[in-house]
This record gives C-alpha cells, sequence and structure tokens, in this order.
C-alpha cells in the first residue's frame, strides 16, 4: 500500500493541511484507491505547507504548498507513482533549505507518525534511555557533560553542571520540570517537537530522572499550545502503559501555565507550579539546591531534554565535536518575519546570521533589502547587515551586545521604524512585568513615555540621555532577565538606528 504524508502540525493546520488531508482521502476513495495515510509533524518547511509527500523506492517526494482544489489534479497528474505536477518539490531531503541542516534534536520531525511507539523505535528511539540505564546516574550525568550540551532556553548555561549540582544535594525527593513555556516571538521548536516528536521529549525527561534521582517530572506548557497538550497527553499515556518511564517509578504530569511571559523564567515558572503567582525568586539558593517544593530540581528547556537521547545513544564525544567555540551540538533556528523561506533549521553553532537570513532563509518575502533581525525574541538586540558576519552562538553574540534566546529570528525590511520598535520593547516589558522590582515595574512605563518625548521632538537630546540611563538601571537593578534584558532592543535600536529617533516629530503612541 502506498503511504502518503501530511503533517497535523498546528502551524500545517493553519495554513489549511487538515483539509488537504481530507481531500486526499476522499479522492482516493473515489478512485478506489488504497492509501495510508500517516499524519506526521512538519519537517519545519513552512513555506511549502500544507506539504504532502509519497513513498517511492527512491525517497519521499513532495508537493506543495497545496489548496484542496488542487488535490484531484495532483492524483490525475501520477503523484502516487511520483510523476510531475506543477507543485513538485523533488525529493524533500534534497530541497535546498533541508539538506543544509544536520538534524539531531529533529531527526525524526515531520518523518514519522508522533503517537507510534514502533516508528520512534525505527528510527533511533529509547537508545539514550538504554545505555543511561546500563551507564547508571553518574555516568550519565558526565556524558551529558561531555557533550558540552547547554541550556537551549536562552541561559545557556551548560546541562552536564546542572545536573550535577542536582545529583549531589541531598534530599529525598527530586523533581525534573522541563519549561515548555515557550513565548519569544518567533519560536516554535518546542510545539513542534511535542506535536511532533513527543516521545523524545519523554525519553529526555526520563534519562534526567535517572541521572540525578527524581522520581516526579513536570512539564509546563502554555495554554496556547492545546494540540501540543492534547498529543503529549496521549503520548504520556502510551509511555506509561509500555512502562518506558524508567522502572516504573518516574511519572511525568502536564501542567498547564495562563500565558504569563514572566513565568519562562525558572524561578517563577516553579512559583506558578506551586500554585502561587508567577513571581521572580532571588537567587541563591539555585533551583538545583532548593527548588520545586524547597527540593533539588532541575529545570531544563524543552529543547535541551529533546537533544539528551542522542547524545546518551551516541555518545557525548560526538555531539561535542560539532560546534563553534563553547558552543557545542547543533541548535534550532527558527526562521520568521518578513522573510522568504520561513522555518526551522537544525544546524551546528557557527552558521554566520548572515548565512541564516539571506542563504538559507532567501531574503525578505517581499524583496526589499533587509534593514534588521531581532535574535533571541521580544527582549534581543536588533542587528544591522553590517553584523551579519556574526557567527550564532552565544559568546560571538555577547561580544556585540546580543543574546541567541531560545533561537528565533525575526526579519524585517527597509519600512520598519526602530524607534517604534524600541517602544515596543518598553511596553511589552511593562504589560509582561511581575511587578515584583521596581526597576522593571516602573522603568519600562518611564521607558515608554520617555520614548514618546523623543518621537514627539521634545528636548530630545535630555531624553536620548534619559533613556540610555535608564536601560542602564534595568540592566543592573532587575531581578530578572525580564527588565535586565529590556535593553537590548533599545539600546541596539538607538545604536544601530539612530536615525529613527531624529526624525520630524510624531505623534505620540500613547496620543
Amino acid at each position: 500500500m502506498t503511504r502518503v504524508f501530511i503533517p497535523a502540525d498546528a502551524g500545517a493546520r493553519a495554513v489549511g493541511a487538515e483539509e488537504v488531508a481530507r481531500a486526499v482521502a476522499a479522492e482516493a476513495a473515489a478512485r478506489g484507491l488504497a492509501l495510508d495515510i500517516v499524519r506526521t509533524g512538519s519537517r519545519g518547511l513552512y513555506w511549502l505547507e500544507p506539504l504532502v509527500e509519497v513513498e517511492t523506492p527512491a525517497g519521499r517526494l513532495g508537493y506543495g504548498p497545496l489548496a484542496p482544489d488542487e488535490i484531484p489534479g495532483l492524483f490525475a497528474a501520477g503523484f502516487l507513482e511520483g510523476r510531475p505536477h506543477a507543485r513538485s518539490v523533488g525529493f524533500v531531503e534534497e530541497i535546498p533549505f533541508l539538506a543544509c541542516q544536520r538534524r539531531i534534536t529533529f531527526a525524526r520531525c515531520g518523518m514519522t507518525d508522533p503517537l507510534s511507539l514502533a516508528d520512534y523505535r525505527a528510527h533511533g528511539g529509547l537508545k539514550g534511555l538504554s545505555r543511561a540505564r546500563s551507564l547508571g546516574p553518574a555516568a550519565t550525568v558526565e556524558e551529558v557533560a561531555r557533550s558540552g550540551l547547554r541550556g537551549r532556553g536562552g541561559a545557556g548555561f551548560p546541562t552536564g553542571i546542572k545536573w550535577r549540582t542536582a545529583a549531589a544535594a541531598p534530599g529525598e525527593r527530586k523533581f525534573i520540570v522541563c519549561n515548555a513555556d515557550e513565548g519569544d516571538s518567533g519560536t516554535y521548536s518546542d510545539r513542534m517537537i511535542m506535536e511532533g516528536d513527543p516521545f523524545a521529549l519523554i525519553e529526555g525527561m526520563a534519562i534526567a530522572a535517572l541521572a540525578v534521582g527524581a522520581r516526579q517530572g513536570y512539564v509546563y506548557i502554555r495554554s496556547e499550545y492545546p494540540q501540543a497538550i492534547a498529543i503529549l497527553q496521549r503520548a504520556l499515556a502510551i509511555a506509561r502503559a509500555e512502562k518506558l518511564l524508567s522502572t516504573g517509578s518516574f511519572d511525568i504530569e502536564i501542567r498547564v501555565g495562563a500565558g504569563a511571559y514572566v513565568c519562562g523564567e525558572e524561578t517563577s515558572l516553579l512559583e506558578s507550579l506551586e500554585g502561587k503567582r508567577g513571581e521572580v525568586r532571588a537567587k541563591p539558593p539555585l533551583p538545583a539546591h532548593k527548588g520545586l517544593f524547597g527540593c533539588p530540581t532541575v529545570i531544563n528547556n524543552l529543547i535541551t531534554l529533546a537533544s539528551i537521547p542522542p547524545i546518551l545513544a551516541d555518545g557525548g564525544e560526538a555531539y561535542a565535536a560539532l560546534g563553534f567555540g563553547r558552543s557545542r551540538g547543533t541548535i534550532p533556528i527558527q526562521l520568521t518575519g518578513n522573510v522568504r523561506h520561513g522555518g526551522l533549521v537544525e544546524v551546528p553553532f557557527g552558521v554566520t546570521l548572515g548565512a541564516l537570513v539571506e542563504e538559507i532563509g532567501g531574503g525578505t518575502a517581499s524583496g526589499r533589502p533587509v534593514r534588521a533581525v531581532q535574535v533571541g525574541g521580544p527582549l534581543g538586540a536588533y542587528f544591522p547587515p553590517a553584523l551579519f558576519d556574526t557567527p550564532f552562538e552565544y559568546e560571538s553574540f555577547a561580544e556585540r551586545a546580543g543574546l541567541i534566546g531560545h533561537g528565533g529570528i525575526v526579519v524585517f525590511d527597509d519600512r520598519v521604524d526602530m524607534a517604534r520598535q524600541a517602544r515596543f520593547a518598553m511596553e511589552f516589558c511593562a504589560h509582561e512585568s511581575c511587578g515584583k522590582c521596581t526597576p522593571c515595574r516602573i522603568g519600562s512605563e518611564r521607558g515608554m513615555a520617555v520614548i514618546d518625548r523623543i518621537l514627539a521632538g521634545v528636548e530630545p537630546a535630555k531624553n536620548l540621555a534619559l533613556l540610555r540611563e535608564l536601560c542602564e538601571t534595568m540592566r543592573y537593578g532587575s531581578l530578572c532577565a525580564l527588565g535586565g534584558f529590556t535593553p537590548y532592543p533599545v539600546e541596539s535600536a538607538l545604536d544601530h538606528f539612530g536615525e529613527d529617533f531624529s526624525r520630524a516629530p510624531q505623534k505620540s503612541v500613547a496620543a
């Protein structure tokens, strides 16, 4: 029976994948053809969604983007035999966007049925957990340390050190917490794993539990991901039934957040998990010493945990052989905004920002020149094309007053007003602040007012100096990264696009 693959990923569904899947099933039935329609996650080639793939002896051929009314013509053209059609994209693995990648964490996304444990095993799943069990806790921690894996949520803290600290901390109860509160603009890699390869996360958490001696895990997911929540719940039920969660003494519970951006910060997340208001905790103590319910806790981003199974399966040294400087392995990068080829790219650290935007992303969708890209979410710095030679890795970005965050890149063409973007950063901080510290709570409100005065032409030199002083106060005085990182977009806009702050007076945004 011919196998046809159609994504059920939320991104693909948003542009009509469900309607295309129904049209394929209906046309096959009308022609008396028996098809095995496999609903997968997305490969991350979002400009080609809905993408339909057909399995042939030579490989999987793709057709997209497709609309439901094109399906009869697709069958008539003989796509089940891999014949040409106006929507043919050739062998999917050979599409340049995909061919240039090195997929490790996302190796199965778009390839398999996300809820088929047989598919998961057939594509290398559970080898990491099996090896971790044979190595034992201490050796598993050291394997992760050897890999050089750093937190993929943005902080870039070495995962092995975090695990080693929690493993050594005294306490009868320990927890594994997965931060899936993916709130950065232009990011969706967490969602893609949950919808396209949920067993990778479950296996990663089981390995972490074995390594540090935890018996309970939590996945903290943003409420805006209902499909991801439903798929992960089903995957957990399958994992429990198959006794995959370590020796049966470890279990995972899903907790749904209420949409507060600050709960992406690890201590605010812990407060929320405990049923409290999501506010930042002062550190120390670190969560690895005293975290959830006062117990030693490992908090890792979802992508960090999903990267653990292949590291254990293939060895930490193989993973560490990839990358650049102190940034080892691969990084999932999400290309969004005004970009021709938007989607997920997994490559080793070190590729330049320019290569990502201009070569892999294809430049702007509008065809106009790129003026700026924001890397690292709503609190990331804006980089002009003059900085496109920056290698995509933690230290290189830090040297240029930037951060890579969760790997989101938002592209803007030459029509963007960077002064307005700077004001948006202050507005975002004001809206999302938990209110616990003054620099964030009051500083962001003051920041909006100061930028409004600059745009209105009121004492611009004085107010520009005041804005920089305010940024310095927020950076060094805020309790967490929400207030501490807000200066990144504001100062980068001032540094690289200063002309946007000195145009003819404009109406206040608040007016």
